[in-house]
């Protein structure tokens, strides 16, 4: 690759940026409901994978447990997710609850709201290609290196 052809400017940098700004379109409309993308997350993640002991909830999600745990509080203490027994005395199981199914339903909605208000923003096109070069782009880099995670599990939130 020649020298003109490099990319310019720091890439870590970049792909922070866009993700402070995209991140506040879906902030903003999931305040609405009075949940952070994060919460969202995790109630779908809870919904489609429990009941699921919080180790592996955190491994799905590519949480640290206790990045989990301190997450996992808010919708514990709102009584949207209950912490229930295990297959064994020492195990615990996540659970949504009846009132959680209603919260993460309503949130949906305006995770929708913010789906389409980026679309019309970027263009649908710009989008689907953004999925694409992050699919790729992940995929090529491969497994996390070891202590690094993610907040959130994009795929439990596209239902």
């Amino acid at each position: 690759m020649s020298p003109a052809k490099l990319p310019q400017g720091c890439t870590n940098f970049k792909v922070r940026q866009l993700m402070r700004h995209i991140g506040r379109i879906y902030d903003a409309e999931m305040a609405n409901c009075g949940l952070k993308t994060t919460q969202y997350s995790l109630l779908s993640n809870v919904l489609n994978l429990g009941p699921i002991r919080p180790a592996d909830l955190a491994e799905a999600m590519h949480m640290t447990p206790s990045t989990l745990s301190r997450n996992l509080q808010p919708l514990l203490a709102a009584g949207w997710i209950e912490m229930g027994a295990g297959v064994d005395a020492r195990s615990r199981l996540l659970r949504i609850t009846d009132a959680g199914r209603v919260k993460r339903r309503e949130a949906q909605g305006h995770w929708k709201v913010a789906q389409l208000a980026l679309n019309e923003r970027l263009g649908a096109d710009k989008v689907s290609a953004l999925h694409a070069l992050i699919d790729d782009s992940l995929a090529l880099l491969g497994s996390e290196p070891e202590g690094e995670s993610d907040q959130e599990v994009e795929g439990a939130i596209n239902d």
